[in-house]
């Protein structure tokens, strides 16, 4: 038997994939067209590349996302290891320098003897392999048993019209953004200041910029002015809700902003001693802190704009832009109608998977953990071994019941969260008491589930390593848990 698995894409999904099926024994071909085509916001040509921010969300074990880390390391993931290490100062999240986690996934694909990288553009895929196009332009065919699909939201469209073809969707994308990033040694640390917001992540890994009433008010003022590469407003169905541009969130009430991304609360202005008006926080982009992120400040507007409109910005007036913000097409299916639990197209008559954005899951740890959930699912399936369901109680299953059921209508990526969550036995009223039943919960079916992996032989104690990086993770971020 030709026991090569295909995998479409070399990003989070794509690489966790690969890593996990090599790890078992599997041959992997990982086809990714970077750097030779190139897609509008990715700046080179590494594997599981950060092109908006580059937070992976909180670490706490009480909120979804987690949880959700929580359960990655318990399966052994080799990603939220290399993020782990890779970690630089974000309060409760877990931010990473984007190019030393980059590279310590290039590195491990590397070292595998098991997985051979391809360069080229898939453009084509059937039951006997993918067909891409190479750097010279040639047109090969990649034998395989099985194709997974991660090509992320920015499918290239030849591939995506394939897709469309085979789904028989009709529209498989909306629009995303990401935020500029800006150098540290352009900013104005007199007008800047560092807090986190309550001083309970810990306190000094955030900069934030303050802002009076009038200083907001021309800030907002420009904002709506300036313009846009889409010269358009958009309608909500065509953003995805949780990387709204700043403008369009403007445009919906001019303190929207503040009661959002900008809001005050939580700090306070060393040189008034007092809450400021509004306040925009900038999150570290590496581990020397030499650029940084706008927090939450997605955006669609023009490179010039962006730099006129970015430098009203108090302590940014005379910002170097290390990268400007950028908005692009987000390629997705639609899951509910198209994949089964274990992420498979339900209407072709070979094994074809689908695994980080483009199957309909958003953020960055699900998109790992799809890939992960993807490639255990594979396994199962060439080693002819029943998988058990993976409890609906943890966050990735409840989002996989979700996501693939066929009850879910008007469907776009989602995240882990607690409103996919089946309910509580009994109802708890305090919310925080709520959220501990369902940890406690998460993590009793979560252990059970994992032991029945390993006497299933699915996984073995090589994924102590990430559950022991985890919680040293934790533990820097001042939340340590018992292992």
């Amino acid at each position: 038997m030709n026991e090569i698995v295909n995998i479409i894409g070399g990003g989070l999904a794509g690489s966790e994939a690969a890593l996990q099926l090599a790890a078992r024994g599997i041959n992997v071909n990982l086809i990714e067209m970077r750097p030779h085509r190139q897609t509008p916001v990715h700046t080179g040509g590494g594997l599981a590349e950060l092109v908006c921010s580059n937070s992976l969300k909180s670490m706490k074990p009480d909120k979804p996302a987690g949880m959700l880390k929580h359960e990655m390391a318990m399966l052994g993931s080799q990603l939220i290891a290399c993020a782990c290490d890779a970690m630089v100062p974000a309060g409760g999240a877990l931010a990473v320098d984007r190019v030393a986690f980059s590279d310590a996934v290039g590195r491990l694909v590397d070292a595998n003897e098991s997985i051979t990288r391809i360069d080229g553009e898939a453009v084509s895929f059937d039951g006997e392999g993918v067909t891409y196009v190479d750097p010279q332009g040639s047109r090969r065919k990649a034998s395989g048993c099985v194709t997974i699909i991660a090509t992320g939201p920015l499918t290239s469209d030849a591939l995506a019209d394939h897709m469309q073809r085979l789904t028989g969707m009709e529209h498989m994308a909306f629009f995303d953004a990401a935020a500029p990033i800006v150098m540290a040694d352009s900013l104005d640390d007199g007008i800047l200041f560092r807090q986190s917001r309550y001083g309970d992540e810990g306190a000094g890994d955030y900069l934030n910029a303050p802002f009076n009433k009038e200083e907001y008010e021309r800030f907002i003022e420009a904002l709506l002015k300036a313009d846009r590469v889409i010269a358009r407003d958009f309608e909500t169905r065509d953003l995805f809700s949780a990387c709204q541009p700043i403008e369009e969130i403007a445009r919906r009430g001019f303190d929207a902003p503040r009661h959002g991304m900008m809001k005050p609360v939580g700090l306070t202005d060393p040189r008034t001693g007092r809450r400021p008006y509004a306040a925009v926080q900038l999150r570290a982009e590496d581990a020397n802190a030499s650029s940084y992120n706008l927090v939450g400040f997605q955006t669609n507007l023009t490179f010039p704009a962006q730099r006129d409109v970015f430098r009203l910005i108090p302590g940014l007036e005379h910002a170097e832009f290390a990268r400007y913000g950028v908005m692009h097409r987000n390629t997705f299916i639609d899951a509910p109608a198209l994949l089964d639990t274990a992420f498979r197209l339900k209407s072709v008559d070979f094994p074809l998977y689908f695994a980080g954005q483009v199957s309909g899951t958003e953020g960055y740890c699900e998109a790992i953990m799809s890939g992960l959930y993807v490639a255990l699912n594979v396994y199962a399936r060439l080693r002819g071994i029943s998988l058990p369901s993976m409890p609906t109680s943890t966050a990735f299953g409840s989002l996989v019941a979700y996501a693939t059921s066929p009850e879910t209508r008007d469907y776009q990526p989602m995240h882990v969260n607690f409103g996919v969550y089946p309910p509580l036995e009994q109802h708890i009223k305090n919310k925080g008491a709520r959220y501990r039943a369902f940890t406690e919960r998460e993590c009793a079916d979560m252990g059970t589930y994992v032991d029945e992996l390993a006497s299933l032989g699915i996984v073995d104690e090589t994924r102590l390593n990430a559950l022991k990086r985890w919680h040293d993770a934790l533990a820097m971020a001042g939340m340590a848990e018992e292992p």
